[in-house]
């Protein structure tokens, strides 16, 4: 990885993602960005990792975009607005990769996380924050419309807080980010890394075969209709039931003792 921009470190079946360009607050370089997207494939192609945590370094989790990297290229003859149109879509394709990918991801939030950084708080299938951490998308206070960050944000907490939120660039706190169901919990800052290792852990324990067919179908029927959502993950359970080791799974809860299965 590029000069150590992002830390990796695997504990036992979780990997741990450590964004590690503090003097940026983690920002969303070009950088950033593809060696995030290939870590996240790298990953992806090994199944004995069964849980991503994704943290950052120093005072912040991530403080979006990098605009001096963003103004530069704005008054670079080179590059102007094609520049931006690729840099959103490779953001956009980043987000949309956490979501297929086999494991579950957790955000590990501390400090802030605005715009960008707020967008993938909201794109990780779970998130737990430390209690002294702010949410924002105040891209609107320097005259940038959130208007890819709110996709994220849009399909996490309610319309007229998500619109609030854009509009008027005012941070949301760690109590009210986990009443509007941002993220999962918050807790004191000392408890941070245990917290989210033991959820981690408690994902990683379970059938990996079983949360990746279920990852996948989770966020498939939240685009469908309520009959064809319904039409469709009865056939992923269907698939999900023919599996030897849910057949073991199964024999195991009726007759009252352990499964045993190499967790695939």
């Amino acid at each position: 990885m590029t000069q150590d921009i992002l830390l990796r470190n695997d504990i036992e079946d979780v990997a741990v993602l450590t964004m590690n360009t503090p003097k940026s607050l983690n920002a969303l370089s070009d950088t950033m960005l593809s060696t995030l997207h290939a870590t996240f494939d790298s990953i992806a192609d090994t199944p004995e990792i069964r849980a991503i945590i994704l943290r950052g370094e120093g005072k912040a989790f991530c403080a979006g975009h990098n605009l001096k990297e963003m103004t530069a290229a704005r008054q670079a003859s080179d590059k102007g607005q094609t520049y931006f149109d690729d840099l959103f879509t490779r953001c956009g394709a980043l987000m949309q990769r956490i979501l297929t990918l086999p494991q579950p991801v957790i955000a590990q939030v501390h400090g802030i996380a605005t715009a960008a950084g707020c967008q993938l708080v909201a794109t990780c299938d779970m998130a737990i924050a430390a209690d002294s951490t702010r949410f924002g998308v105040n891209g609107v206070n320097i005259g940038l419309f959130c208007s890819t960050p709110m996709v994220a944000l849009s399909r996490n907490i309610p319309r007229k807080k998500a619109f609030e939120m854009l509009t008027t660039g005012r941070f949301m706190h760690a109590d009210e980010a986990e009443a509007f169901g941002l993220i999962n919990t918050s807790v004191p800052i000392e408890d941070l890394d245990a917290e989210t290792l033991k959820l981690a852990k408690t994902v990683a324990g379970k059938l990996g075969k079983a949360v990746k067919i279920g990852k996948l179908a989770f966020y498939e029927q939240l685009q469908m209709p309520i009959s064809e959502a319904y039409s469709y993950t009865g056939d992923v359970m269907a698939a999900n039931m023919m599996y030897d080791e849910t057949a073991e799974g199964v024999a195991a809860f009726l007759e009252k003792r352990e499964a045993t299965w190499e967790n695939p």
